[in-house]
């Protein structure tokens, strides 16, 4: 036998991290069958770096057993390489008797290749097993002879041809299928956005068109809030903010003084440049102000001051709207007697 050990190295334990110490007697030398030599791809023949496997299989083998490995790292065969080292797999598992260790089928093996043609007498394995008792003895199975060939080639018609180029399969129509649906769904999504928008934009051209003027809005919804219904404590905050909320938006649309957005204040900071009288101008400021303090300051406004409310926002908005007309027509403002209801 060439080296039976080179060195014993590389302990696997199958189960048990330590053992008791071995008997003294490990000079016994077992012959456990012939070694396994597999290639991991599937051929005929084996061909230049073909990689194989290498090893032993163990039947029944009692959980606990421990075992030390061959130590190939310093050369294993001449013309033969390992890949990679020792590895130990449980092929299966038995199940023992009562009271009596678990039985395992094993095996070890390491990865070879070889880089030159020829026939190569691999060396025999010798695997020390140390079973779960301590006593130590060695299997020694017998080795394989691997053959590697390569390709021929016959040198008389051979001649150096160019790189191929991929080769182009036919496309199919379950390949296209995805993409043709893509495109239609696509094509629909736009078709509907254009729709969508267009219904849109058609919709609100027409209540454009239809919009009624901002003097009649406020005169509207003003009406709406006429009665005492709503003069109650529990119902003057909404009453006051109807009101003034007609009022902004006549202001916006009559003045161009972005009222939805300011302040009391800020808003006839705003109007002080404006052709407004300025008995309408006091009569509006002070309707807003008493408005704030009745949402924000829980002031509770008085019957008298509840009825005038709408007729001041009618007022001011019949009067200024009045000027306007009166501007644009070149005639001389008229001077109201009293605002309308």
């Amino acid at each position: 036998m060439k080296s039976v050990f080179n060195c014993l190295c590389s302990m696997i334990l199958a189960g048990v991290l330590a053992w008791p110490a071995p008997a003294r007697d490990t000079s016994a030398v077992k012959f456990a069958g012939e070694a396994f030599l597999e290639p991991l791809q599937e051929r005929d023949s084996v061909l230049i770096a073909d990689q194989l496997e290498y090893g032993f299989e163990l039947d029944e083998v009692k959980a606990g057993t421990g075992f030390m490995f061959q130590d190939f790292s310093k050369g294993f065969c001449e013309g033969v390489e390992v890949v990679s080292p020792w590895r130990l797999d449980t092929l299966k598992v038995l199940k023992g008797r009562k009271k009596a260790p678990q039985l395992m089928n094993l095996k070890g093996s390491v990865t070879i290749a070889s880089f030159d043609e020829g026939r190569y007498e691999l060396p025999p394995l010798s695997v020390v097993r140390i079973s779960p008792e301590g006593r130590m003895d060695t299997l020694s199975f017998s080795p394989k002879v691997l053959e590697v060939k390569t390709m021929p080639v016959d040198t008389a018609s051979f001649k150096v041809h160019d790189i191929k180029g991929q080769i182009q399969y036919p496309l199919e129509f379950r390949e296209v299928l995805p993409y043709v649906g893509g495109a239609i769904l696509l094509a629909l999504a736009i078709l509907a956005a254009i729709w969508l928008t267009r219904k849109y934009l058609g919709r609100k051209s027409d209540g454009e068109a239809g919009k009624e003027p901002a003097h009649v809005a406020a005169l509207r919804k003003l009406d709406k809030l006429r009665g005492d219904s709503l003069w109650v404590p529990e119902k003057q905050k909404l009453f006051y903010s109807g009101v003034t909320d007609a009022l902004r938006e006549y202001i916006v649309s009559m003045f161009g003084v972005p009222a939805m957005e300011m302040t009391t204040k800020e808003i006839f900071d705003n109007l002080k440049g404006k052709d407004i009288r300025p008995d309408l101008y006091e009569e509006a400021k002070e309707l807003f102000e008493r408005a704030d303090y009745v949402k924000f300051a829980k002031y509770v406004a008085t019957q008298a001051e509840n009825a005038s409310a709408v007729p001041v926002a009618v007022k001011f908005v019949t009067m200024t709207y009045q000027e306007e007309l009166d501007a644009e027509s070149g005639q001389p403002a008229t001077q109201s007697k009293e605002g309308e209801e």
